[in-house]
């Protein structure tokens, strides 16, 4: 094994990391709200009027981050969760632990900014298409995985219950994903894609992209500030936490 390996390798030590996600977070947060207000500033006073939706579309610059960031912390979380439970690694379980309020806040946020936008839009506060349906299962499975975190009192049981449930879970994503593809469903396809032209102005592309990054950045600031508080709730009978405290 290089040493550079055997260097990275000390962080997955809960001590270790409590340290570097310590010295990483405040960064990341400062980048979140940099972007988010560039990203703000460009989908409200940059980004011109959409011609069919009128001023109402802006939400889109809130709706579709938190959407894919709701679909993307769960198999982070998960992939975190299935690591702890195939390698028996405590910090994984600390780090999946952490990924969950986040996701949970953002499959919130995606229906409620959906059902905001899409009063306007369709008439209605909601249907039972598949993509809102879907969503709606995914929130369930986030607030399902922090009920049984809560619910079992040894860590590394509720650890290995979690991970069982969250890739369970996975097989949702793309569900969401394709929803639209595989359904007749209300809910448009996909804006931007790999394989075509983007089919907004570059102001709106470019507003929602940061907004994207944004989100990304807060959901790692967030989640390493989370994971210190639990890496100390869960080894406060150790020495070094003692010694960190004081």
């Amino acid at each position: 094994m290089k040493t550079r390996d055997i260097h990275w390798f000390k962080f997955a030590s809960p001590p270790n990391f409590y340290t570097l996600a310590g010295r990483m977070w405040p960064w990341f947060a400062t980048l979140a709200a940099v972007l988010t207000l560039v990203g703000l500033w460009i989908a409200f006073f940059v980004a011109p009027i959409d011609a069919q939706q009128g001023q109402g579309y802006r939400i889109i610059f809130v709706h579709v981050p938190a959407s894919q960031m709701a679909m993307l912390i769960y198999l982070v979380m998960a992939a975190w969760a299935g690591f702890g439970l195939a390698f028996n690694t405590r910090l994984s379980g600390m780090m999946a632990s952490a990924l969950a309020p986040t996701g949970a806040m953002f499959a919130f946020l995606s229906l409620l900014t959906g059902a905001l936008w899409g009063k306007p839009m369709w008439g209605t506060w909601w249907v039972w298409d598949a993509r809102l349906t879907s969503t709606l299962i995914l929130l369930f499975l986030y607030m399902g995985f922090l009920a049984l975190q809560s619910s079992i009192d040894d860590p590394r049981r509720a650890d290995k219950a979690c991970a069982v449930l969250a890739l369970v879970g996975v097989v949702n994503v793309p569900i969401i994903y394709f929803s639209v593809n595989w359904w007749n469903t209300l809910h448009q396809g996909a804006s931007v894609s790999l394989s075509k032209s983007p089919s907004m102005a570059a102001p709106m592309l470019w507003g929602m992209l940061i907004m994207v990054v944004a989100f990304w950045m807060y959901t790692i600031a967030v989640t390493l500030a989370r994971v210190r508080t639990i890496i100390l709730d869960r080894e406060r009978h150790t020495e070094w936490v003692k010694h960190a405290v004081e």
